[in-house]
């Protein structure tokens, strides 16, 4: 374990009931991003993701199966949910599941604390709930049936249930003005703006205490509660938990396990869909405050992704497997696409047809075809071998100071979770680097042997610049981007490119002269248009 962690990131843990979607994968490729960004930036990062595995869906979708709920969640990631970690080349430093033996520990040491502390009272529950969303709903988040029957949840279209059953109750109530002030005074905390305006109107409209478990007799697929076990902790805040559940919570100081968690919390950026915003600007800090821990420092709720107008779903039957199109496109244009087309915070549309023109456009024809175009006029007029370059011109640092900036504001811009903005400052260098080969013009200069000199600057200019575009891409694109620090040498004397940092981007002249280029394959072949796969709604 890294001695002194400075950045841990987590995305909300997935229900586990069925198989991921790419609305699942936008949430991961993001934190991953950014952790591979915070970790060029020589920052010590933990990057959590995992799945919460408990609740009614899963109990009755396992008995409608045949099995039992631990066989088919155990199923489902291993199947499922790990494997597309893979195929969208995600770089999480651990996977926390709710049905492991930490988690659990954790949960009951958590619940069992507070209340002792005098947060926790019994009381029963009469309302409508949720299970697709595993929710207590209030009037407020329910819509009417168009046919005239029961009221339906807003986010799932579905009848709610109406039950009533003796629970234990967290006194959520007593951190309004708590809360309230914490977001005052800390405005950063959530994001973005909307988000924030939307939990203060909340909180301010008052806060009901709220169970925070659920009979046994009703929901036996849960952690049961250490001074009753008639009951079950509910699934969201047995969920929540997670976050500090992976990092050591609960264990002795002196520990490893305490030693972590002292060193890691509390967490830098908390990603979630806005669908579940709720449950982390409210009730999970309203927890921490109650346990006496720190904070999140920052809670960020992105955009739902849309098919056909509507939110990615299974239960709508739009959601799309991310295997559907990293298949076609390849993992780093899957991850590209989605950092760069959608406003991170905002919704966003998914196409094919849109991701195969950025796919074309951005990738194709911008950073694939500059590698392939530097690194075969080096083969060509310099037999592979780097060259040492002479005296800059105006051109190669107007090139250079153009390079700076536009590094320094791609970093400012993924600092803030601004994705789409940090890619297109790379991008825009892209384009420029590809304008300066057009003006130079090293074909015209190779064929009179006067301008040698001048043929190889301008072409380590070129290569040098694509060093730098490697590493800035390379959070977003690592497969790629391995491939072009491989194809330009300069791993055997600059290391592994996951090690380059930012700052070094910003630096001239570190490749080395004599160092051997090569040509190899296409960095983003050009693709035919993929058909919508037949079993979504993409089409």
């Amino acid at each position: 374990m890294p001695q002194s962690p400075s950045f841990y990131v987590t995305t909300p843990i997935y229900y586990v009931n069925d198989a991921p979607h790419i609305g699942h994968a936008y949430t991961t490729v993001a934190a991953d991003v950014l952790a591979r960004w915070h970790r060029q930036r020589s920052e010590t990062v933990f990057f959590l993701t995992g799945t919460d595995e408990h609740g009614s869906k899963v109990e009755r979708s396992a008995l409608d199966a045949g099995v039992t709920p631990q066989e088919w969640v155990d199923r489902l990631v291993t199947e499922e949910w790990t494997p597309v970690l893979e195929t969208i080349d995600a770089a999480n430093d651990d996977f926390i599941r709710t049905t492991s033996s930490r988690h659990k520990a954790g949960v009951k040491k958590f619940w069992s604390q507070l209340r002792e502390s005098g947060y926790i009272y019994e009381g029963t529950y009469e309302g409508p709930y949720c299970v697709g969303c595993e929710e207590f709903k209030l009037p407020g988040d329910l819509i009417e049936d168009a046919g005239g029957g029961p009221k339906l949840c807003a986010i799932h279209g579905r009848p709610v249930e109406l039950i009533s059953e003796r629970n234990w109750f967290f006194k959520l109530s007593a951190f309004s003005d708590k809360l309230i002030e914490h977001y005052t005074r800390h405005s950063e905390a959530l994001q973005p703006q909307s988000a924030y305006n939307e939990v203060m109107s909340f909180i301010k409209g008052g806060l009901d205490d709220i169970s925070m478990s659920r009979s046994a007799a009703n929901v036996s697929w849960g952690i049961p509660l250490e001074w009753d076990e008639e009951q079950v902790v509910y699934v969201w805040f047995d969920a929540l938990l997670n976050y500090v559940t992976a990092i050591g919570y609960g264990a002795d100081p002196d520990t490893p396990d305490g030693k972590k968690f002292a060193q890691i919390w509390p967490a830098n950026v908390q990603l979630v869909g806005k669908d579940i915003l709720r449950f982390h600007a409210i009730f999970w800090p309203a927890m921490l405050m109650a346990a006496e821990l720190e904070l999140p420092k920052t809670v960020f709720a992105h955009g739902w992704l849309l098919v056909g107008g509507e939110k990615m779903s299974k239960t709508k039957l739009t959601g799309i497997h991310p295997s559907q199109i990293v298949d076609d496109f390849g993992s780093d244009a899957f991850r590209y696409y989605f950092m760069r087309a959608i406003q991170f915070g905002q919704d966003g549309s998914f196409s094919w047809e849109d991701m195969a023109a950025r796919y074309q456009a951005d990738l194709a024809n911008g950073v694939g075809n500059l590698a392939s175009r530097a690194t075969a006029m080096v083969n060509k007029y310099c037999d592979g071998v780097l060259p040492e370059p002479g005296n800059y011109s105006n051109a190669d640092l107007a090139l250079a100071d153009d390079l700076v900036a536009r590094i320094e504001k791609a970093d400012a811009a993924m600092l803030r979770l601004a994705f789409s903005d940090g890619l297109a400052e790379i991008m825009a260098f892209v384009d420029a680097l590809n304008l300066y080969v057009t003006e130079q013009q090293p074909w015209v200069l190779a064929k009179d042997e006067s301008q040698t000199g001048r043929l190889h600057t301008i072409l380590y200019v070129i290569c040098d610049s694509l060093r730098s575009i490697a590493i800035a891409l390379n959070p977003t694109m690592p497969k790629s981007m391995k491939s072009l620090w491989g194809q330009l040498g300069a791993q055997p004397l600059l290391g592994e490119l996951a090690d380059a940092t930012i700052l070094s981007a910003m630096e001239r002249g570190k490749l080395t002269p004599g160092s051997v280029v090569t040509k190899g394959a296409a960095l983003f072949p050009r693709i035919e248009v993929p058909e919508p796969a037949k079993d979504s709604a993409a089409e």
